[in-house]
């Protein structure tokens, strides 16, 4: 089963409460979810490896540790995706961008496939897959799909706020894919939202409400 991490470090929580606002602005929810995003990055690569180094302080040298050279990737599901890369790439700038675009059939309320564009060498990366929502589960289920259909083995899924129906989903589906969300909220209304949620967070990032 998948692991869910469930971060509930202040500052985050913080910034999520004053995202959830609905009178907060596009600049400022823009810049809430990027801040987000870099503290989710901070918790989720906490278990790349390091290796041996040294180097010389102006004292003396020292023995010290540097990541072992583990490649990385950040993969947004489109639109809403994109608006946590750069707080992923303010960590680990270093790491490549993919993009996956997906849409929500209003009516059936399941993810359409559009666009997949990913590094050539994805199978040897690790993959931050990021998307502010994690509401039915099925465009986190279907990104994974695209991931591993194109050779990823090492995913990690990063997202906002999360239902339980969600989570579930992406558990039973992908149970090797740890989860890291700043929280889990009591579920979906009848269309589909997340409750008490943030809206739609596409919307609210690029400002098309």
């Amino acid at each position: 089963m998948a692991v869910v991490t469930e971060v509930d470090h202040p500052l985050i929580q913080h910034k999520l409460t004053i995202l959830r606002n609905k009178e907060v602005g596009t600049k400022e929810f823009r810049a809430l979810v990027d801040e987000i995003a870099m503290l989710l990055t901070y918790e989720a690569s906490r278990d790349l490896p390091l290796e041996e180094t040294t180097v010389m302080t102006p004292v003396q040298q020292a023995q010290t540790k540097q990541l072992a050279g583990k490649k990385l990737a950040v993969v947004p599901i489109l639109r809403a995706g994109l608006g946590m890369v750069d707080g992923v790439l303010q960590l680990i700038p270093a790491a490549k961008v993919g993009h996956i675009g997906m849409y929500r059939d209003e009516s059936t309320l399941q993810p359409v496939e559009y666009f997949v564009k990913l590094p050539e060498d994805i199978a040897e990366r690790e993959v931050f897959l990021v998307d502010p929502m994690l509401a039915t589960g099925g465009s986190a289920v279907d990104g994974i799909n695209a991931l591993k259909k194109r050779g990823a083995t090492s995913i990690k899924l990063l997202t906002l706020v999360s239902a339980p129906v969600g989570i579930k989903t992406v558990q039973a589906a992908h149970p090797d894919v740890p989860i890291y969300t700043a929280a889990i909220d009591d579920g979906l209304n009848e269309q589909g939202y997340i409750v008490p949620g943030l809206g739609d967070a596409g919307d609210r990032l690029f400002g098309t409400l």
